[in-house]
């Protein structure tokens, strides 16, 4: 800034200088001025030798000036230019000056102007945004809001927002065609489900039954009624496994939509209650500590499938004669139970099909289908070993 300022108070020192020595033929007398006074020039009397060395200077000077404000002279900064010409055959030493404006006066000038523009642009800025693209992105957030609120199977109605912006219009059409793909996917999974639990089911019931009246026959040896026996037991299983496969894929269908505020406390104690039979076969102890009343947000039905899961688990890989100890946490569940004096491969004891005995009669499903539950609410679950005990730490947070 104050190069162009000097570059320009130049120009017009070198114009004045050019009028001073025209109007000199007109009034000799210029040549007397030794002061400056308003016409803010002096001329000095110099020798030829030192004239015709001299080169055109410009500096910054002070000088003293009286404002119509000032009640005395004083300096202020000046722009002069320095040079000597020559007037029938003598020489002399011309200094013109010009005022300038003072550094630390522009400068602040300059500084307050600059925060007074950005302090303009940011109260822009911020009205822009708040009012203007507000508006403008009001569809897509509205848009955004109702796919948070979409689940497939219990929407009725694809997402729609009222918009003239062609972007967000577009965005809305490939979100529906996406949306109806996935929910046509959804119910086609849905009928294949349910088909399938039937047409497994049924078949599976009627071998039963006849196994049943076979082994009910008086007429069969005691080898054959051995063989059926076994049969018998197969096709319990695969029942079993058809209803763990088929619960497990409305698990990860996300079929179980309905949640409630529930009390975990009731849930643990109805399902210890009714698997009280069960230990007592194997004279195995359940202990429950109940340090807080624990209320959760989950469907019922699945809440009960992981606690009677987990209990199950604890009794089925106990010895006889063992414990069960139950710990109701303020964020969670922790449930230990004695057996095998070895920790089991916590990174695969949750996978599908696992079985840390081969030849257990389990389906290898039961802790997969706890921790595909727990994920569907964003919930944990994680298993540790110590003092001779296996424990499942369930946290709800």
């Amino acid at each position: 800034m104050f190069h162009e300022i000097k570059g320009s108070i130049d120009e017009g020192l070198e114009n004045y200088k050019g009028l001073i020595i025209k109007n000199i033929d007109k009034d000799t007398s210029i040549l007397s001025r030794n002061y400056f006074d308003e016409s803010f020039f002096t001329i000095t009397p110099i020798d030829k030798e030192y004239a015709l060395s001299f080169k055109d200077l410009y500096v910054d000077t002070e000088v003293y000036m009286q404002d119509k404000d000032d009640l005395f002279p004083k300096l202020e900064p000046v722009r002069m230019l320095i040079t000597a010409f020559e007037y029938d055959d003598k020489y002399y030493e011309l200094k013109v000056a010009n005022s300038m404006v003072e550094k630390e006066d522009l400068i602040r000038a300059l500084f307050f102007n600059i925060i007074w523009l950005y302090v303009i642009l940011i109260v822009g800025i911020i009205i822009v945004n708040n009012v203007v693209l507000k508006r403008v992105w009001r569809p897509f957030y509205h848009l955004l809001s109702l796919l948070e609120n979409y689940r497939l199977g219990s929407t009725p109605e694809i997402p729609k927002v009222k918009t003239e912006t062609k972007e967000f219009s577009d965005l809305q059409k490939s979100i529906n065609v996406l949306l109806t793909e996935n929910r046509n996917l959804y119910e086609q999974q849905k009928r294949f489900i349910g088909n399938a639990s039937h047409e497994l089911q049924t078949p599976l019931a009627i071998a039963i039954n006849k196994l049943e009246l076979l082994l009910e026959s008086r007429s069969l040896k005691d080898a054959q009624a051995e063989e059926l026996t076994e049969i018998y037991q197969i096709i319990q299983r695969m029942i079993r496994l058809n209803k763990s496969l088929l619960l497990l894929s409305k698990i990860e269908n996300k079929q179980f939509i309905k949640s409630q505020r529930i009390n975990m406390n009731e849930v643990i104690q109805q399902t210890k209650d009714e698997l009280e039979d069960y230990a007592s076969f194997k004279n195995i102890q359940f202990l429950i500590s109940e340090k807080v009343d624990l209320n959760i947000e989950m469907n019922l039905e699945l809440a009960n499938i992981v606690v009677s899961n987990l209990f199950r688990n604890s009794i089925f890989h106990n010895y006889e004669g063992g414990i069960v100890e139950i710990e109701i946490l303020p964020h969670g569940i922790k449930i230990c139970n004695t057996g095998i004096d070895e920790p089991l491969h916590s990174e695969d004891i949750f996978a599908q099909f696992y079985k840390s005995n081969i030849s257990s009669g389990g389906t290898g499903l039961g802790l997969a289908i706890v921790k595909a539950i727990l994920d569907l609410y964003s919930f944990s679950i994680s298993y540790i070993y110590g003092n001779k005990k296996h424990c499942m730490i369930i946290s709800f947070k």
